[in-house]
């Protein structure tokens, strides 16, 4: 039994986080240092970071840390042979917040996952391939999906894309039409390589654009940067609060066609804006 942190507990519901910090699950060394961070939520990697060979000593680390943490896990595809006992292993285990599947191509992938963790564990599905991103519509509708997540690089390694942000356009925005349509929250970009913090900013300014509304992390220090550049502004803030002061004091009239788009773009940026702790100036 390892010693229990004074931590508090995440307060950003995985619906609306914004980040999502990738833990490689042979470094157990950084868990805590991870959990203890500012990001909305942690995922323990046990599928790309961690050699086959490794895969059983990772898992099991990772089953042993949520016995006393909570964080989500990063299991490999379902064609893989490690799918099973990824599943197998995690299902039931009380810091289990849900599981982030990689490779997803087909909405069985999602039902029969969240069906052999017991019904009850959310399955992020990570979309990283040509067929993901076709199947994308029917994946957000699956039974046990509870948000889509953009695998971008391997998604360019499958199709030759580019990273340029015109190539990668179609797939963002395909993710983000299809989380509509299965009623999900909005999809989660995938990471941004580069430890030049203004290019991470910007590529989340866009992501945003877009309609995503989290992003994968691969480094702590990226965490600060998504959160703040996904988060609405302080002048956001102040907008939606005055906005739905004057449309409570107006007795809640609907004055013109704009009204409605304006008043359910002030609640969801009130709404984030408590969520997140930005304050109006």
């Amino acid at each position: 039994m390892t010693e229990q942190l004074s931590t508090p507990p995440r307060t950003v519901d995985a619906e609306i986080a914004r980040t999502w910090l990738l833990v490689n699950a042979t470094r157990t060394d950084t868990f805590d240092t991870a959990h203890q961070s500012c990001a909305d939520q942690i995922v323990l990697d046990i599928e790309d970071a961690v050699d086959p060979t490794a895969k059983p000593t990772a898992r099991a680390d990772v089953a042993r840390w949520l016995e006393e943490r909570s964080a989500w896990v990063r299991i490999n595809d379902r064609s893989t042979p490690f799918w099973s006992d990824d599943v197998d292993t995690l299902r039931g285990l009380p810091g289990l917040a849900g599981v982030m599947l990689a490779k997803a191509e087909s909405a069985e992938h999602v039902t029969e996952t969240f069906d052999r963790l017991g019904g009850v564990t959310p399955v992020l599905a990570l979309i990283e391939s040509a067929l993901g991103i076709e199947e994308a519509p029917q994946i957000a509708r699956a039974r046990g999906a509870f948000r889509l997540a953009f695998g971008s690089g391997d998604y360019r390694r499958d199709t030759g894309t580019a990273a340029d942000d015109l190539a990668m356009a179609y797939p963002r925005s395909r993710l983000v039409i299809a989380s509509r349509l299965g009623n999900l929250p909005g999809p989660i970009d995938g990471p941004t390589v580069s430890n030049d913090h203004t290019v991470l900013h910007e590529k989340c300014t866009l992501a945003v654009t877009l309609g995503l509304t989290g992003k994968l992390c691969l480094a702590v220090d990226h965490v600060p940067v998504v959160n703040a550049a996904i988060s609405p502004t302080s002048d956001d803030a102040t907008w939606a609060r005055d906005f739905l002061a004057d449309f409570e004091a107006r007795g809640r009239i609907i004055r013109d066609g704009s009204d409605l788009p304006r008043l359910g773009r002030a609640q969801k940026i009130a709404r984030l804006a408590t969520a997140f702790g930005v304050l109006s100036p």
